[in-house]
Order: structure tokens, then sequence, then C-alpha cells
């Protein structure tokens, strides 16, 4: 039995992750962090993760920026495994994470879902094939209620493209302000921010004459939680670390 900690349980994507791992075999939570401490999924919440006495294999954080630097504490200290899934973090917090996998296995990925890794292994595959004769854009769409833009999903796409390229391209945000052509060597990424969208990813390839266009869809938040309880699953049998979708992925 795995037995989970979760950070952000009462959160919109806790209590998604309580339900999901109330159906998984195999998978427990024994105790849930969250500022709201209202115990609704019949494990207790505390306010502060050093709060929390109950044994576990593994943290689930789904919260807020603002938590990770003591998730990940609490994470050495126990020594405990950690699966961050927690979007908008500074480039400070993200070497925090590294950090940490240094002493203890983390998993870390900027977005949970299966799907979404999957376009990002065919946009490489189609980038490094495609490379010098497509223009490259990235667009991605979120709720009105999303703080961080472009996406930490956007960006990762980005970052993965750019590895596989054989000059590192220009990251353009936005053009209103420029009044020049678009050169070869940019990717452009675009954010759109109304209702209620889940998240949507779209990869364009603008070539002469055609368009290659790589997208996923997410019609639910259940597709990111089933990704993280996935996550937890995995890393928790695994050595100090830094781990990813794409490990995750690969050992299917």
């Amino acid at each position: 039995m795995v037995r989970v900690i979760l950070s952000g349980a009462n959160g919109k994507m806790g209590r998604v992750i309580s339900r999901i791992v109330s159906e998984t075999e195999d998978v427990c939570i024994v105790a849930g962090v969250d500022i709201n401490d209202e115990m609704t999924s019949g494990y207790p919440v505390y306010k502060s993760i050093f709060e929390v006495s109950e044994e576990a294999d593994v943290i689930i954080d789904f919260s807020h920026p603002m938590c990770l630097e003591s998730v990940l504490e609490y994470s050495r200290k126990k020594n405990i495994p950690s699966v961050i899934a927690t979007t908008g973090l500074s480039e400070s917090q993200k070497q925090l994470i590294k950090n940490t996998s240094e002493k203890v296995a983390v998993f870390f990925s900027a977005n949970m879902s299966l799907g979404i890794n999957l376009i990002i292994d065919l946009a490489k595959r189609a980038a490094k094939l495609l490379e010098g004769n497509f223009d490259i854009e990235i667009i991605e769409r979120h709720h009105n209620q999303k703080i961080d833009a472009p996406s930490g999903t956007a960006l990762a796409i980005a970052d993965e493209i750019s590895g596989v390229l054989s000059e590192v391209p220009e990251y353009v945000y936005d053009r209103h302000s420029q009044r020049k052509k678009r050169t070869k060597t940019e990717i452009g990424l675009h954010s759109l921010r109304g209702g209620t969208i889940v998240g949507d990813h779209e990869i364009v390839f603008a070539g002469t004459d055609e368009i290659i266009e790589i997208s996923h869809h997410a019609a639910s938040k259940e597709v990111f939680a089933v990704g993280a309880v996935r996550a937890a699953q995995f890393i928790c049998k695994m050595e100090p670390g830094l781990y990813s979708m794409s490990d995750l992925v690969s050992s299917l």
C-alpha cells in the first residue's frame, strides 16, 4: 500500500486526487495539508505539513508555490519522496527542487497528463525533422482564474523542442510592440484566458503551403490527478534523483 500525504488537500485538484485515490487499489491518503483544515475526505488535514505525524511513503504537492519550500524541507527531513505538481514556480524554486533531489527522489513535471507528455514527444520528433523549413508557434488556453502566463506546460514544450534544434531559438511572447518580420529561429508562445477552459495546448508547424498541428485538450482536471497518482506510485520506489513524466512513460 502506497501511503500519501496530500498537500493542497482541500483545493480543487486536491479533492479530485482524493476521489481518484479512493478508487485506486494499493494507494491511500493518510493525511492532508491545507490552510483550510476541514476534514472532508476521511483523513486528517493539518494547516502545516510539520504537524503531520502519520507514516507515509510519498508526498503529492498540488497546492501553491508558497508551500513548496516547506514541502521539500519535510521531504528531506523525513526522507520521503515527493511529487511536485504545483505550477507557476520561479527559477529559484525549480533550483530548490533540483537541490532536494540530490538527497531524496523528487518527481517534477509542468503537466501531469500522460497525453501532454505524448504530444511533447511527437513535437520534438517533428521539430527535428522540419527544422529550417517550418516556423513553430505554441498556443495555450486556460481558465480565467489561472495566474501564470504562458503556462508552465507551454514553456516545457518550448524547452523540449529547443533541446532538439541545432540553433537555440528565441522565445517571443508578445508581437504587438514589434514591427519586424518573424525570424526563423523564433518560437512564439501565446496565452488565452477565459471561461472554465481546463487546459488546451497546440503546437503549430507552419511551412510553405502546409501546416502541421499537434494538440491536446484536457476536458477535466481528472487527467492531471490520475497522472499525479501514477507518479506517486512510481517515485516511492526510486533512488534519490530528479524524475519527470518522461521517466514514468518510459517505464510503462
